[in-house]
């Protein structure tokens, strides 16, 4: 299996009001993708990051292997969410993939 790990952080331009909205937009956007786009074996977001945290918003997705990984980077319902719920609205992106 693979991991996909990715920490977002909003753009500073959003009101508080907006963030949380946007939030938790993109957790209910990438969530819903499980089930719908194949060999997703887990996706959670986490949106209720610590004061300590220096990131908005993770991804923390689990794949059945590394072509599964390729393949949800292209599907149309996943490319969908992040050209519309993720990349308008964030301002920097960190991912490590990694094989369990």
């Amino acid at each position: 299996m693979v991991k996909h790990v990715i920490l977002w952080k909003l753009n500073d331009s959003l009101t508080p009001d907006e963030k949380e909205k946007v939030k938790k937009e993109i957790k209910a956007g990438l969530e819903c993708l499980k089930g719908r786009v194949p060999n997703i074996v887990e996706i959670k977001v986490n949106i209720d990051g610590l004061e300590t945290s220096n990131a908005d918003v993770m991804l923390d997705s689990t794949f059945t292997d590394y072509d599964a990984l390729k393949s949800y980077s292209v599907n149309p319902l996943h490319v969908e969410v992040a050209n519309t719920k993720v990349r308008p609205f964030t301002s920097s992106r960190t991912c490590m993939d990694y094989i369990l």
